[in-house]
């Protein structure tokens, strides 16, 4: 599975993380609570447990990023995606609670 997973979606640091994810679609595939408890500024929340039901929402043209609390579920929301025919995907390695760039909370 890993290996699976290093191949279909590249694992950033924070530094590559932020030079490109404002060219990119932000999601937090976190759920809600943990989404407004603190994210990253331009993030939109489509949690993992959704993700199948939203994906209209995610445009195949652009590059997606992904982050989850700590890499798990963004590793997963990833294979979904390239199931579905999405092939630019990247999450952040470590995932939020590594993050030390700008945060947005409610």
């Amino acid at each position: 599975m890993y290996f699976y997973q290093k191949k279909i979606v590249k694992t950033l640091s924070e530094e590559e993380f932020k030079s490109g994810y404002r060219k990119a679609q932000l999601i937090d595939v976190r759920e809600p609570n943990e989404y407004s408890a603190g994210h990253i500024l331009g993030a939109r929340n489509i949690p993992l447990t959704q993700m199948r039901t939203r994906l209209k929402e995610i445009r195949q043209d652009k590059p997606v990023y992904l982050y989850c609390q700590s890499g798990s579920r963004s590793g997963r929301a990833a294979q979904m995606l390239y199931k579905k025919g999405y092939k630019d995907l990247h999450h952040l390695e470590g995932g939020f609670k590594k993050w030390g760039g700008k945060v947005k909370a409610k």
